[in-house]
């Protein structure tokens, strides 16, 4: 049986639109504290939630739903989708749930589930949850609907766990760091943090109105870091995303650190110091062929998943590797938290600048990454990569590439799209190759 509202991280959609309406919402709610009532004790969920206009009826609705079948409710307010996750398990906490559509525009938003355990739920228990979503749930007798309150702490809870993965020997004075939180929800606890250890903290992004979050700031539009950071004279940048899993970094020539960058950094350094266990790192088939050259250079292994954090950390626990993460800046730190936890990482990254004392540019930039191009074909039906002269195509670009480079093509997961994407050392074969590709897959679905 197919998923009709789970993806691959959570519910997500545009608000007041199938499926994130108010209604859904609250059926959420009942759906998942229906599943977690286990046992006689009384139960409880924590809620947090990004900045979104949204995240009001969301919140409301969801804690309609959880408190009618008899779960209590804390909320949080806003707060990082990490941080979630390491308050649902330190609470005793049945569920965790955030609120949040990461990197997207406003106007969308989405459900993310947590175990009592403080990861992402399985596909097992998604699936149990929406059956029951579109099943009569039981409610709880009048007697025994859940209470819901707010814990005002939660931030100062969540700052103090983040700071204890520093380092206790390095301070941070003497840094000035620009920090741009998208208006999201590290607005506050990412500058604290940064703060509270030394540095002096020029903070971008922090006066979220409901509407600006990830409005041309934070990680997925990082020029005004960049430009804060050379005009301001500061020594790092740092840039996280909406919901503050993600982390992009901006050194002090305002050049841009991508998340492949920061993996090989925190690999090779945990490497250096007996820290890395599994032996290597996890990383998706997108990340730069560099980065695992790189590695490899080192003794280090590099494993690739699917695109996205889930597969990395199911991959991740399964082998027990401690370091993981996207080249698009999620990075997972198993050693600290259950998920992606920009803030953490960022940590990282200033702990191996403070030790080498040396400028941002040359701690930061591991490897020069080979020429790397993906593009995108739309298609309005059937299955083009069955087509034979499709596969005849990509075949020849396999041989063309192999030995220098790599091809990775892949159907999108929420969007009739074709990805094609090829790196290898020389630009205009990736070029030539990633274009007959996207010709042939073109004509195939015309």
């Amino acid at each position: 049986m197919g998923r009709r509202f789970f993806g691959t991280d959570g519910i997500r959609g545009r608000t007041n639109k199938a499926p994130m309406t108010a209604e859904m919402a609250m059926r959420v709610g009942m759906a998942a504290g229906k599943h977690f009532m286990r046992g006689s004790h009384r139960h409880r969920v924590v809620i947090g939630k990004d900045t979104r206009l949204s995240g009001y009826m969301i919140e409301n609705a969801l804690v309609a739903g959880f408190t009618s079948v008899g779960m209590d409710v804390v909320q949080f307010g806003p707060i990082p989708t990490p941080a979630v996750g390491m308050l649902a398990a330190s609470m005793r906490a049945d569920l965790g749930v955030m609120i949040s559509a990461s990197h997207n525009p406003y106007y969308d938003n989405g459900i993310k589930l947590f175990g009592p355990d403080g990861y992402k739920l399985s596909d097992e228990n998604e699936m149990k949850i929406e059956a029951l979503i579109e099943a009569d749930v039981e409610l709880a007798e009048s007697a025994k609907i859940g209470r819901a309150r707010r814990v005002e702490d939660a931030k100062g809870r969540y700052i103090h766990a983040v700071k204890s993965t520093f380092p206790s020997h390095l301070r941070l004075d003497g840094l000035r760091i620009v920090v741009d939180c998208a208006n999201g929800a590290a607005y506050n606890t990412a500058p604290s943090a940064f703060w509270e250890l030394g540095a002096d903290v020029v903070a971008i992004g922090v006066t979220p109105n409901g509407i600006n979050i990830n409005d041309g700031c934070g990680s997925t539009a990082p020029g005004l870091l960049q430009e804060t950071v050379v005009a301001s004279g500061a020594d790092i940048g740092i840039a996280l995303d909406g919901d503050a899993d993600r982390l992009i970094v901006v050194d002090e020539k305002g050049v841009i650190v991508d998340g492949d960058q920061i993996m090989g950094l925190i690999a090779t350094e945990w490497a250096r110091q007996g820290r890395l266990t599994g032996g290597g790192l996890v990383a998706t088939v997108m990340s730069n062929l560099g980065l695992e050259r790189l590695l490899v250079g080192q003794g280090i292994k590099l494993e690739r998943t699917a695109v996205g954090d889930r597969y990395v950390l199911e991959r991740m626990r399964g082998g027990g590797f401690n370091v993981g993460g996207e080249q698009s800046g999620h990075m997972i730190l198993s050693d600290y938290a259950t998920t992606g936890d920009g803030t953490i990482a960022a940590l990282q990254v200033l702990a191996a600048l403070v030790e080498a004392g040396k400028p941002a540019s040359e701690v930061l930039h591991r490897f020069d990454p080979v020429p790397q191009l993906l593009k995108n074909v739309r298609f309005g039906g059937g299955k083009p990569l069955e087509n034979s002269e499709v596969q005849r195509v990509i075949a020849q670009a396999e041989a063309e590439l192999k030995g220098s480079g790599r091809l990775v093509i892949r159907p999108s997961g929420t969007e009739p799209v074709i990805r094609v994407m090829a790196e290898g050392d020389d630009a205009d074969q990736v070029r030539d190759v990633v274009e007959r590709i996207c010709d042939s897959v073109a004509k195939a679905a015309a």
